[in-house]
């Protein structure tokens, strides 16, 4: 059996020491510079201010104009060749002309590449010499299934200082992605290195996954047994612990006996991050759930215009369903909304997010024995992020299953049923270190993720010099 363990442990070290490193430094990187998005505050800060004239036609003929059946959310944008309704379905998204209902998706780069420059104006930017660089289903950054209902994309260079490129959908004609140069650069040796991200694999979902997860599998079982080996191996000496080998093979065994709890924890962990419903729920709602939050409303009474005009600053309206009964959501800034619920004279009921009554009401249509709703706490064990900051993130609990709502526009934030709450110590906790006590304490945060991702650093490269060692001594032997 030792003989086996001892076997695998160099064969699977000798295989995976490179890529154990490379985790351990483009982790550190991934930690200070994310994935290129783009984010609610810039896309907001994009959009013109919406043009309601008296050619803007109803809601409910914009949603037949779509095509889409079972829409369950539309928004009103202004583009440069006027204002649109965006469609959305549960897999589709449309966006039509709301003067006529015309098909408003994107087919030529000029508009494409108008789009992308009234936006970057908007936000500052400089655009003077943008320019079409591509129309591709999939480019490294644009990989995420997210994107997937905006596909194909045009990516418009701004030609700016920063190398500022954007991405407009070809369905809609909003832009849903910005990325610059430096965000580029920093994600080669970051988040498509760490994740293992080249186009050709992640472009293909199901494929990536199971490549990912079984690498992940092998290194932590490469892991596991070099853990049992080390803790076999341990000399006692008097008082002192030491090693019986010498050299990088004494390093490689004392930083490891230091860091072997952190290592296993972390690829334990990052191999999880890839579980995808294999041993944890993955947190999605089952179809009777769906039903119920995803209900179709009457589009025809949806607030109009008329109960409440449009602000000449509102930069988005939004129409969503929440509990039987259509909302309109208009948007002016980042941190500033306003809320007006089907059937309820503005003045009567204006508000800026969904109260706790609201929420309370709907989820016990959701699951059987349900609490009230009430705000979750910004130090909360299990956080929730609203869409707008300062909204609030209602809990549910209904026996074991709690459902988080958000203030902002009623959607699920989460689902946490107990394998999900598990899996957010088993991951998110033991990857990422976002403990509450953690998350207050942000520097000590980033010091302990830099110093451990770096000891984790430090005892692959030993890995990788015992490994090339190896290598040679047995290239060598079968050469004579």
């Amino acid at each position: 059996m030792m003989a086996a363990i001892v076997l695998l442990h160099r064969w699977l070290g000798i295989a995976f020491c490179l890529m154990f490193a490379m985790w351990f430094a483009s982790g550190i990187v991934m930690h200070f510079v994310p994935f290129p998005s783009l984010t609610e505050a810039e896309r907001l800060a994009g959009l013109a201010p919406v043009e309601r004239g008296p050619a803007v036609m109803a809601v409910a003929d914009a949603v037949t104009a779509s095509g889409i059946t079972g829409a369950t959310r539309v928004r009103l944008i202004q583009r440069g060749d006027g204002s649109v309704y965006v469609v959305s379905g549960p897999s589709r998204v449309r966006a039509v002309h709301s003067s006529d209902g015309a098909a408003a998706s994107v087919e030529f780069p000029d508009t494409a590449l108008a789009i992308a420059q009234d936006h970057a104006r908007r936000r500052g930017l400089d655009a003077a010499r943008a320019t079409i660089v591509a129309r591709a289903d999939y480019d490294q950054w644009s990989v995420p299934n997210g994107f997937d209902r905006h596909r194909p994309l045009f990516r418009i260079a701004l030609g700016d200082a920063a190398g500022t490129e954007v991405y407009v959908s070809s369905r809609t004609g909003e832009v849903v992605l910005d990325t610059t140069r430096s965000e580029r650069g920093w994600n080669w040796v970051g988040s498509v290195l760490h994740w293992i991200y080249p186009t050709v694999l992640r472009s293909n979902w199901a494929l990536w996954d199971r490549v990912i997860w079984t690498l992940s599998l092998l290194a932590l079982i490469g892991a596991m047994f070099g853990a049992v080996l080390g803790v076999i191996r341990i000399r006692i000496r008097g008082r002192q612990i030491s090693s019986p080998y010498r050299g990088w093979h004494a390093l490689h065994h004392i930083i490891g006996l230091f860091s072997t709890m952190f290592v296993l924890a972390w690829i334990f962990s990052g191999w999880l991050s890839m579980d995808h419903g294999r041993l944890f729920s993955r947190g999605q709602l089952t179809a009777a759930e769906a039903s119920v939050t995803n209900a179709v409303p009457d589009w025809r009474s949806a607030p109009s215009f008329d109960q409440r005009p449009l602000s000449t600053s509102s930069r988005e309206v939004e129409w969503f369903a929440f509990n039987g009964s259509a909302y309109r959501r208009d948007r002016t800034d980042l941190g500033s909304q306003t809320l007006i619920k089907a059937g309820e004279p503005a003045r009567d009921r204006q508000m800026a997010f969904l109260e706790e009554q609201d929420v309370s009401s709907l989820t016990p249509r959701l699951a059987a024995g349900c609490d009230a709703a009430s705000v979750l706490a910004d130090n909360d064990a299990y956080p929730a992020r609203p869409i707008v900051p300062g909204a609030p993130v209602y809990r549910s609990r209904c026996g074991d299953l709690w459902f988080d709502i958000d203030g902002a526009d009623g959607s699920i934030v989460q689902r946490l049923d107990a394998s999900r709450r598990a899996y957010r110590w088993a991951y998110s906790a033991l990857h990422t270190l976002d403990l509450p006590v953690l998350m207050a304490h942000p520097r000590l945060r980033d010091g302990l993720i830099v110093g451990l991702c770096a000891l984790g650093l430090v005892f692959s490269v030993t890995g990788i010099a015992i490994g090339w060692r190896r290598l040679r001594a047995t290239f060598a032997t079968k050469a004579a």
